[in-house]
C-alpha cells in the first residue's frame, strides 16, 4: 500500500542570481510502515528532498501526498497540524544545551500549548521507548552522542507521528553507535509501525536496515528497488561506485576466528 508518493518535483536554488537546478523531477513511492533508503553522494540533492518532505523548503512544482493528502496544496494553518505528521531526526542532534533531556523531547510539546500532565506522560512513555528513562534530569553535555542522538529521536517521535525522516542520523556516530541507533529504529518501526525514510550516504546503514532503495544522482532518482537488487546488480553510476565501495570494505576486513585472521 502506497502510503507516501512523490511526484515530479522540482527545486531550485539561486545563489548570487544564478540558477542551481537540485531536485530534477522526483518520483517515488513508499509504502505504509516500511523503512526506505535514499542514497546518494553529497550534493545530490538528498537534504534538499528531505527538506522538501517535511516542508522546511517550498518545491518549485510537484506533489508530495502523504496518507492521501496533498502536503504541498494547504494552507499554512493545515500545513502546521500536518508537519506534526512527520518527525525529523539530524546528524548534529539540534539539542537544547541548557535545557534537560526531559524538556529537549517535551519541547514541541511545550510550543503546542498541550497540558502539562499530557506532556509528563507523553515523554515518559516515548523515553522508555528509546531507552532514556533514567536521562531525563540529565543535560546534553553529560550524554554520549548515542545518547543524544536518542534525546533527538524521542523528540521526533513526541508528536505521534506517521512518518519519520532520518536525515544522516548515524553519520556523527561511531560504527558501534551506529549500529544501535539503527537497531533501535528498526524497533521503533516494529512496535509503532511508523514509515521511516534514512536519507544516507552510508551504506552499511541501508544494507543493515532496508529493504527498498533509491539511488539519487545529481537531482535525479536512478534507480529504485530491492536493496540486495541494487548493491549486486547496478545499474546506476551512483549505484555502481556505491556497490564497489561497499563490497572493497567488506573484503578488506580481517575477522579473527579460531586464533587466526581469516579474509
Amino acid at each position: 500500500m502506497t502510503y507516501i508518493e512523490i511526484s515530479d518535483l522540482y527545486k531550485t536554488f539561486y545563489p548570487h542570481g544564478k540558477a542551481l537546478p537540485v531536485l530534477q523531477g522526483i518520483n517515488l513511492s513508499i509504502s505504509k510502515g516500511e523503512i526506505f533508503g535514499i542514497i546518494g553522494f553529497s550534493g545530490a540533492g538528498k537534504s534538499t528532498l528531505a527538506r522538501c518532505i517535511n516542508c522546511l523548503e517550498t518545491p518549485d512544482r510537484g506533489s508530495i501526498t502523504i496518507g492521501g493528502t496533498d502536503i504541498l496544496s494547504l494552507s499554512k494553518k493545515d500545513l502546521r497540524q500536518e508537519r506534526r505528521r512527520i518527525g525529523m531526526i539530524f546528524q548534529t542532534f539540534n539539542l537544547f544545551e541548557a535545557k534537560t533531556v526531559y524538556k529537549n523531547i517535551a519541547y514541541p510539546l511545550f510550543v503546542a500549548g498541550v497540558k502539562k500532565s499530557e506532556i509528563k506522560e507523553r515523554v515518559e512513555k516515548v523515553a522508555e521507548l528509546v531507552g532514556l528513562t533514567d536521562k531525563l534530569d540529565s543535560y546534553p553535555g553529560g550524554l554520549s552522542g548515542g545518547q543524544k542522538q536518542r534525546v533527538g529521536i524521542a523528540r521526533a517521535l513526541i508528536n505521534n507521528p506517521d512518518v519519520l525522516l532520518s536525515d544522516e542520523a548515524t553519520s556523527a556516530l561511531d560504527p558501534q553507535t551506529t549500529l544501535q541507533i539503527l537497531d533501535l529504529l528498526k524497533e521503533i518501526n516494529l512496535k509503532t509501525g511508523i514509515t521511516i525514510l534514512m536519507i544516507t550516504h552510508e551504506l552499511e546503514a541501508v544494507r543493515y536496515t532496508c529493504e527498498r532503495m533509491a539511488v539519487l544522482e545529481e537531482g535525479k532518482i536512478v534507480e529504485e528497488g530491492d536493496v540486495h537488487t541494487i548493491f549486486n546488480n547496478p545499474e546506476s553510476r551512483t549505484g555502481e561506485l556505491f556497490a564497489k565501495v561497499f563490497y572493497r570494505l567488506n573484503t578488506s576486513k580481517k575477522i579473527y576466528q579460531n586464533g587466526m585472521y581469516i579474509i
